[in-house]
C-alpha cells in the first residue's frame, strides 16, 4: 500500500493511511505532523513526510489529536528516535501515557458486530496492530495558548467527548480545521457520507462529543481535514450543523 498524499492548500496536506488520515504541515523542508495512523501505518507515514519533500528528522512536532491507537500509532516511534517532541491537551498526556484509556472495549465492539462494517473494520484493526499499545513515555502538553510556534501555525482548540483532551486544530490563514475524531466525513462501520460523529461506540462520553460541535462551527474556514474520510470541502460551520442534526436524529445507541 502507498501513501495516499493529497495537498489540501499551500504548504498543508491530508495523508489517507490504512484507515486513518494524518495531516502534514510544512516550511520548507520542516513539518509538523499530526497523528500518526495506526502502528502498522508507520512506513506509510515515512513515505508521506518523502513525498511532500520532508523527512522524520525534519518533523518539528508531532501534534496529537487523541490517544488512541490509530492516532498516536508513531509517536512514540518518532519521539524515541528522533527526539520529535509529541504535544497534546494537557488532560490527553496522561492518556497518551497509558496511565488509563478511553477507547472502545472489546466487549462493546463485540456487542456490535451485527452492525454493517464492524467485523471487516475489526479485522483491518487486528492487521495493523490496532490492539496494540505504544504509550508516549515523555508526552508534552501544549507550551503555549493560541498558535503554536510550528509550521502551520496551528491554534489547538479543546474539543472533549471523544476523550478528555480532544483537540481539533485551527489554520485561520488557510480556513482549515483538522477536527480529528471531534467531527469525521466517513468510516468503514457507517452507512453514512459527509459531516457526521463517528458510531457512538467509539466516544468516551457521547454528549460532550455533541457539545464541542458548537466549538468547531465557530471555528472560521471551507477545508476541513478529518480523521476518518476524504477532505470537505465548505462551510465548516455547516458541516459542524450536519452533523449535530445526524446526532440528534440517530439519538443515543446501545454501546
Amino acid at each position: 500500500m502507498r501513501a495516499d498524499v493529497r495537498q489540501v492548500a499551500d504548504g498543508a496536506y491530508l495523508v489517507h493511511g490504512s484507515d486513518t488520515n494524518w495531516v502534514i504541515l510544512t516550511d520548507g523542508d520542516t513539518a509538523t505532523l499530526v497523528d500518526t495512523g495506526y502502528p502498522g501505518d508507520r512506513q506509510l507515514v515515512l513515505d508521506s513526510l518523502a513525498a511532500v519533500g520532508s523527512k522524520p528528522e525534519a518533523v518539528a512536532a508531532v501534534l496529537i489529536t487523541h490517544a488512541h491507537n490509530d492516532h498516536l500509532g508513531s509517536a512514540e516511534y518518532l519521539r524515541s528516535t528522533y527526539g520529535t517532541p509529541v504535544l497534546l491537551h494537557e488532560a490527553e498526556v496522561p492518556h497518551a501515557r497509558r496511565e488509563f484509556l478511553q477507547q472502545v472495549s472489546v466487549g462493546a465492539v463485540l456487542r456490535n458486530t451485527w452492525r454493517p462494517g464492524v467485523v471487516p473494520w475489526l479485522v483491518h484493526v487486528l492487521r495493523v496492530g490496532g490492539t496494540q499499545q505504544h504509550p508516549v513515555s515523555a508526552p508534552e502538553a501544549f507550551p503555549t495558548a493560541g498558535p503554536l510556534d510550528l509550521p502551520g501555525r496551528p491554534v489547538p482548540v479543546h474539543t472533549p467527548g471523544h476523550t478528555d483532551g480532544h483537540t481539533v486544530y485551527h489554520l485561520p490563514h488557510l480556513g482549515i480545521v483538522i477536527s480529528g475524531d471531534a467531527l469525521v466525513s466517513g468510516h468503514r462501520t457507517s452507512r453514512l457520507h459527509g459531516p457526521q460523529l463517528l458510531p457512538v461506540m467509539f466516544d468516551h462520553a457521547r454528549t460532550r462529543t455533541v457539545d464541542s460541535l458548537e466549538l468547531i462551527a465557530g471555528l472560521d474556514g471551507d477545508i476541513l481535514l478529518p480523521g476518518h474520510g476524504p477532505v470537505h470541502r465548505g462551510s465548516v460551520r455547516e458541516a459542524a450543523e450536519q452533523a449535530r442534526d445526524r446526532a440528534r436524529r440517530t439519538g443515543p445507541a446501545r454501546p
